[in-house]
């Protein structure tokens, strides 16, 4: 159970790292966005192709033609600070360069959501060692049990600041 709270913590640090719009070209930036097609709310990813042609252009292709006046809405709704530039048949979402200043708001961003994993990690540590039954376990295996659980919290928030740290000199890097 303390396993899968860390995994998942780590895991969506890691997504709402790869969202992060740091001056690369990423599908992860709007692979999510939900679009109106036929009636419904459906993910980007689900109603187009999205690519890459080069590090700093976006390539969305949807299937169905018709849809591609929605499209551009989300992406322009999002508030992502990119502007789809409409080509008929597909979108092109240039990446602007980023500005010093938005750098350093990605720097606080990146340390904010570390914190935010780190107080996941914290809380399933907490539940963690709520399930500990004090009547079945004896004084000596109690203090094994939390000890271990301590060793599975410091290496996720070992992990969580390696991840972030990488993160943040990616951001930082021009």
């Amino acid at each position: 159970m303390l396993e899968a709270a860390l995994k998942q913590a780590l895991d969506h640090l890691k997504k709402e790292f790869t969202s992060l719009q740091v001056g690369r070209a990423n599908t992860a930036l709007v692979e999510d966005l939900e679009v109106e097609s036929y009636g419904s709310m459906m993910p980007l990813k689900s109603v187009a192709n999205i690519s890459c042609p080069d590090p700093k252009t976006i390539k969305i292709e949807p299937w169905d033609k018709s849809v591609l006046g929605e499209i551009e809405k989300a992406v322009q709704q999002a508030n992502i600070g990119i502007n789809p530039q409409n080509m008929g048949e597909h979108l092109y979402l240039p990446i602007p360069p980023m500005t010093e200043e938005r750098r350093m708001q990605l720097v606080k961003l990146v340390h904010e959501l570390a914190e935010k994993a780190k107080i996941s990690v914290r809380n399933a540590r907490h539940d963690a060692i709520n399930h500990l039954d004090a009547d079945e376990l004896s004084e000596d295996q109690m203090r094994d049990a939390k000890n271990d659980i301590q060793e599975a919290v410091d290496k996720a928030n070992q992990e969580i600041d390696q991840i972030s740290k990488n993160k943040e000199t990616e951001v930082k890097t021009v």
